[in-house]
């Protein structure tokens, strides 16, 4: 049995021309002999009317003190109206489907409401109705405990469910829809001359995730990674094939020479601010302090850097206020410089590569733009700059590796 995981998006179901453009891509892959598994998110945006974030200020509007499990119970609704009116329209073509919820599908979860942890996989369902239909549509973003309970998995959970149910399934591919055509090499909204790429790895797409590209969500990348099931990102809007994500392995087979690249992308998180805390004149263990009580705080910190005589480290702007008022209930007496955006220089090629980080100084040097903080790893180098010259720098650093040829 050759099985396929179909994952289409809000925007991808939000209208019936993209809902007619969706039935196009199932129906191509039929074709080709597939089984389908087609994992579906809540139909459109905030104010649309079955999307998640209009159920959420519909819970605001009554109330706003409905518990996180009752909440779930509220936000499955989204992808089950999706579900069911896509199987009404596959049926109506003619195309045997089936509608199966994420509990259904085999999706056990812990007990985190609204940000809920797979456990375990258990696809037999799935396969079962595959005996009497060509396509099964799962319900995306969502599970349920042990005990029965529905629970939602955050943010991008639909791509989750997709490449979750990808690897339990061995499924030979996971194409994510979307309404961009597949990965840039960086924000085309703020680098005109960005390119598609036709080939990413795993590290590489899950570091642009992390960074601000918001194709697919890092969880996905992971599980799809640790399964070694090849993922495609594509239009919903287009026959195009989009970006393929891969482990590098795979490159030579796609397109000749990308392996050579340094970087791969560009990418961007904005407003964070930049604390800096002097531990010169405390106990040794006052960074280990610092970080706890951030943690104590459920403060997410990022950036970090820790020399013996103190600590430097970002958070997100709205969090900034309280994380201050945290350090100096301590006794502490941080410096602050909010306004900040974390920039990345993202690629596979750039470990053991001399000279990367110069041409990232001397290209935003040329700028007059202040790199105020550095840091790196394997296939990503980090400079934290001012708000006003993140564009910039971005359009800088773009053309300095050549990623507009």
């Amino acid at each position: 049995m050759r099985i396929l995981v179909q994952k289409f998006g809000g925007t991808s179901l939000s209208s019936p021309q993209a809902r007619e453009h969706v039935i196009s891509h199932i129906k191509r892959e039929l074709d080709e002999n597939y089984k389908l598994v087609v994992v579906v998110s809540a139909m459109g945006r905030r104010g649309e009317p079955y999307a998640t974030d209009t159920l959420l200020e519909w819970i605001v509007q009554n109330g706003d003190a409905l518990p996180d499990r009752e909440k779930d119970l509220l936000l499955c609704c989204g992808e089950i109206i999706s579900a069911t009116t896509l199987c009404s329209l596959l049926e109506r073509e003619g195309i045997s489907s089936t509608v199966l919820t994420g509990a259904q599908a085999g999706f056990e979860t812990d007990g985190h409401h609204g940000n809920a942890r797979i456990l375990d996989v258990r696809p037999a369902r799935i396969i079962e109705e595959f005996n009497n239909h060509n396509v099964v549509i799962v319900t995306g973003f969502q599970g349920q405990t042990i005990s029965g309970d529905f629970t939602t998995l955050g943010r991008g959970g639909s791509d989750t469910s997709a490449t979750a149910l990808g690897a339990a399934l061995h499924a030979e591919m996971v194409d994510i829809y979307t309404d961009v055509n597949g990965v840039l090499t960086a924000d085309p909204r703020i680098v005109e001359d960005a390119k598609p790429l036709a080939i990413v790895s795993y590290a590489e797409i899950c570091n642009m995730a992390y960074q601000g590209a918001k194709v697919i969500h890092p969880r996905a990348v992971e599980i799809a990674m640790q399964a070694q099931i090849p993922v495609r990102i594509r239009s919903t809007f287009s026959e195009n094939e989009g970006t393929l994500v891969t482990h590098p392995e795979g490159f030579n087979d796609v397109q000749s020479g990308v392996v050579d690249r340094f970087v791969t992308g560009i990418a961007y998180v904005s407003n964070v601010t930049q604390i800096t805390v002097d531990c010169s004149d405390g106990p040794s263990n006052l960074q280990l302090k610092v970080f706890k009580s951030m943690a104590e705080n459920s403060i997410s910190v990022d950036f970090i850097n820790i020399t013996p005589t103190g600590a430097v480290y970002t958070v997100f702007d709205h969090e900034s206020e309280r994380a201050l008022c945290v350090l100096q209930e301590m006794g502490l007496r941080p410096k602050s410089l909010s306004g900040c955006a974390k920039v990345a220089v993202i690629g596979g090629g750039i470990n053991g590569v001399p000279g990367i980080m110069a041409r990232i100084v001397e290209s935003l040097t040329e700028q007059n733009i202040q790199i105020l903080q550095s840091a790196d790893s394997n296939t990503t180098i980090w400079v934290l700059v001012k708000k006003e010259d993140m564009v910039q720098s971005l359009r800088s650093l773009h053309t300095e590796f050549e990623l507009n040829r």
